[in-house]
């Protein structure tokens, strides 16, 4: 009589370790944004109208990284026309995106010559 319950409470016991061991292994998470192509996205979203100089300058940097300079020239430029161009980096990155179309010179209006390359 003594043993009943101690049988009983091993076997419940290992019937509910096999359950937790079985559904922890078959759950997996999905992420969803894998797959998203952000510039897809924003390109959208300019086509709809709600552009705006952060979602230019994330295009023309993202085409940039890519090596798709004709997209990034655009984007630049867009980017340019709304805000005037003060961070150095988006100025050099715009003036290699230039020099890869062999666009380059130093009178551009978006950025002026400062002697580096």
């Amino acid at each position: 009589m003594k043993r009943f319950p101690l049988a009983l409470f091993l076997l419940l016991f290992c019937v509910s370790f096999t359950v937790t061991a079985q559904s922890s292994s078959t759950e997996k998470t999905i992420d969803v944004n894998k797959d998203v192509d952000v510039v897809k996205v924003y390109e959208q979203v300019v086509k709809e109208g709600y552009g705006t100089p952060f979602i230019y300058k994330k295009l023309a940097n993202a085409h940039y990284f890519k090596n798709n300079y004709g997209a990034a020239k655009k984007w630049f430029e867009k980017l340019f026309a709304i805000e005037k161009p003060t961070d150095a980096t988006l100025k050099y990155r715009y003036s290699q995106t230039l020099k890869a179309l062999d666009l380059y010179t130093s009178e551009n209006k978006y950025i002026s010559y400062s002697g580096t390359n």
